[in-house]
């Protein structure tokens, strides 16, 4: 079924919106995914809160026009071939995350030992810098999540109180040593 005019240009529309609210953006080729795959990496992509899309480069390129991307034939080389789009809109490294986590776990079907590899990242937007695939891979894909990151800050805005309950209360806890220690020596143990 193809799109009428009016159809590609709500799908630009939407797609311009997608592009200018994510924090990160990552292109996908999907050749030799089979359906029931993308289906299952479509759901671990809604459990992140991550947008994917199945797109015509055309669409694409209409949608970014006027945009700074659209001049950027860095970016615009990847709009060839299948292309899949994931947007991630809170945290940066969500999509890639997922793609690489999918990739490893079905590494018998996706990474061959043909060499014929599938669902491979084209590139990837991060904060309007254009990101190759390997540092798609490599960087964006290892970056702590949201949660990770409000973790590692509790813990550093909880590392001073503990110590000070700590200090308040090692006096109290050499005290009761001290006399446990002379209870043992008065029975004779």
């Amino acid at each position: 079924m193809s799109l009428t005019r009016q159809d590609k240009a709500a799908q630009a529309v939407s797609i311009r919106e997608s592009f200018d609210n994510a924090s990160a953006t990552v292109l996908v080729d999907f050749r030799g995914v089979n359906v029931e795959m993308i289906t299952n990496l479509r759901s671990r992509f809604r459990a992140v809160g991550v947008e994917y899309k199945v797109v015509k480069n055309n669409v694409v390129r209409k949608a970014l026009e006027g945009s700074d991307l659209a001049d950027n034939d860095e970016f615009t080389a990847h709009l060839a071939g299948p292309t899949a789009i994931a947007w991630s809109f809170e945290d940066p490294s969500a999509a890639a995350k997922v793609i690489k986590n999918f990739r490893k776990e079905f590494t018998d079907v996706l990474q061959p030992k043909d060499g014929d590899e599938k669902l491979l990242f084209k590139c990837g937007l991060l904060e309007g810098q254009v990101l190759d695939a390997k540092q798609v891979e490599n960087q964006l894909a290892t970056l702590p999540g949201k949660d990770e990151i409000r973790a590692s800050l509790l813990a550093q805005l909880m590392a001073p109180m503990q110590n000070l309950v700590g200090q308040i209360n090692a006096p109290a806890q050499n005290l009761a040593l001290v006399l446990d220690a002379y209870r043992r020596k008065e029975a004779g143990e």
